[in-house]
């Protein structure tokens, strides 16, 4: 009996025949990869507003920047992760900081476009001078390393580029790595543009990159199909010459899926299939602590009842961590609560609290003794591990008069959301791109207050302590600063850490070469496929 799924599936499995004939000249199988994923990018321009996470894989995929992170092994084997403090070159042949600090001069590799074109240092600073300036999310990126300014952007020939920098910020190499300060064919995205200096709508629907795949198409909601840039400068060929990346928003498919071979990876599933995935060793699961990545509970320091403090910390001492880590990520992770009261010079880091409910029940009474109805917000794409997490916190808050109600957003439309920074409560798994404690309370509660800053909270003496520790050289006053910002967030509340997860992928026994990036997106450029 020919059933829904086993029609699916045949598809799946079949992705060289179009219109009941083969196509010439073909990808074999063994060349061809298909992903399943819950959700598919929303753009195509990673530096737009309002993109949504996948599509940093678009970014790392279709486009080159000037630096990567280096690779290196995965401790438990599987593959390989990257060092956040060694660089390489990717554009760039070559590379030379100034002796008095100040300043990077790039050697740029001949390498060309998808369109033919030679990359220049023209298009390099078109890129960067777009990304300071464009707004939102790439532009806070920027920031983060100290990256602010068009004028620090220096185009010295067709093949040499400079970086003067703003000040002496241990960011600033390393921020040019990740995937924000991608090149763009900058005369083909001006040509397209029309009035716009930025080419933002063409560069939402079209790729304009060196990388070392193209879009051939994209159907949002339902694939996206990359092909191999047989031209790629930046790199070793890939192996794979196309990827086919498909949408099935139903968990339990995209696991039949795998787990009958009928799909070469996924990633995104549920906690509890990787963990049974694992348990039935049919196929290949690789897991990687997520650095500096944490699951936590924001609460509104502006706007709302979390205005105040106590409330904020009932919240923390009701939270029933354990049996979160346990009920909603089945232990694929670590729970952060039950920490030193004196903190670490670490990030994550378990916080001092643990579930405390006559504590939690004090504070909640004095602060709002009648009690109140309030709202818990969540990426509906992350439903499987976000959904059963709000479940168990409003029933730990029910005891305390407070009474929640349950909000998914879909993921095209959650950074729209938070960005709005009028939700009460909102569940977010935020991982910085670079593994420092200082990285991460930059862009989650320093005043510079970017989108993922979902508390609203604005402190000047956190923003002193943070910006004292990214730019000392001094070790000693930098473990200072570390300890007295993360004791103060201990204090203040205005997220609660759940559990820093682990990022699983499950694939065929056949698939190598898997690498792990900082932006969690699938890197298709090393992947083999036997």
């Amino acid at each position: 009996m020919i059933t829904r799924r086993t029609a699916l599936a045949a598809g799946l499995a079949a992705p060289f025949v179009a219109n009941g004939r083969v196509r010439a000249q073909a990808p074999s199988r063994n060349e061809t990869l298909l992903l399943i994923q819950e959700y598919g990018p929303n753009s195509l321009d990673m530096q737009g507003i309002g993109a949504s996470q996948p599509v940093n894989g678009v970014a790392l995929n279709c486009y080159d920047r000037l630096l990567r992170f280096k690779p290196v092994p995965i401790p438990g084997g599987g593959g390989h992760q990257v060092a956040m403090t060694e660089l390489e070159g990717e554009l760039a042949e070559s590379w030379q900081v100034a002796s008095d600090g100040m300043s990077c001069t790039f050697t740029l590799r001949e390498a060309r476009f998808h369109s033919g074109r030679l990359v220049t240092a023209r298009d390099v600073k078109w890129s960067l001078d777009r990304a300071v300036s464009i707004g939102g999310f790439a532009t806070t990126q920027m920031n983060a390393g100290s990256l602010e300014k068009p004028e620090q952007f220096v185009a010295l020939d067709d093949r040499t580029f400079r970086v003067d920098f703003a000040r002496r910020d241990k960011l600033t190499m390393p921020n040019l790595a990740v995937t924000i300060p991608f090149v763009f064919d900058s005369e083909l995205a001006r040509r397209n543009g029309g009035d716009d200096p930025w080419a933002k709508e063409w560069l939402k629907n079209n790729v304009a990159g060196s990388g070392a795949f193209k879009v051939e198409s994209w159907k949002p909601g339902v694939e996206t199909v990359y092909v191999r840039n047989d031209a790629w400068a930046s790199g070793r060929r890939p192996s794979l010459r196309r990827v086919i990346a498909r949408d099935i928003a139903s968990p339990s498919t995209r696991r039949a899926l795998i787990e009958r071979g009928d799909a070469d990876i996924s990633y995104g599933l549920p906690p509890k299939d990787f963990k049974d995935l694992i348990d039935g060793g049919k196929v290949k699961v690789v897991g990687v602590p997520i650095p500096n990545g944490v699951w936590s509970l924001y609460l509104n320091t502006k706007v709302g009842p979390f205005a105040d403090v106590r409330l904020r910390q009932a919240v923390a001492w009701a939270v029933p961590y354990e049996k979160i880590l346990q009920a909603s990520l089945f232990g694929r992770g670590v729970a952060m609560s039950g920490g030193p009261e004196t903190p670490r010079v670490a990030w994550p880091q378990p916080f001092p609290y643990r579930p405390d409910p006559a504590r939690a029940k004090a504070l909640a009474a004095a602060a709002a003794p009648g009690g109140f109805a309030t709202t818990l917000l969540f990426d509906a794409g992350n439903a499987t591990v976000a959904e059963p997490m709000a479940v168990l916190i409003k029933e730990a808050l029910a005891p305390l008069g407070i009474a929640v109600e349950i909000t998914k957003v879909p993921g095209s439309n959650f950074r729209g959301e938070i960005g709005k920074k009028t939700n009460p409560m909102v569940l977010n798994r935020f991982a910085g791109w670079l593994d420092y404690p200082d990285y991460y309370l930059f862009w989650t509660l320093h005043g510079n207050n970017s989108i993922f800053n979902i508390a609203s909270y604005q402190n000047p003496e956190l923003d002193r302590l943070v910006d004292a520790a990214r730019f000392t050289s001094d070790p000693a006053a930098y473990d200072r600063s570390v300890i007295d910002f993360v004791s103060l967030v201990e204090r203040e509340v205005p997220m609660v850490p759940i559990a820093q997860p682990t990022h699983d992928v499950a694939m065929q026994k056949t698939i190598g070469g898997y690498q792990f990036q900082p932006c969690r997106e699938p890197d298709f450029r090393y992947l083999t496929k036997g």
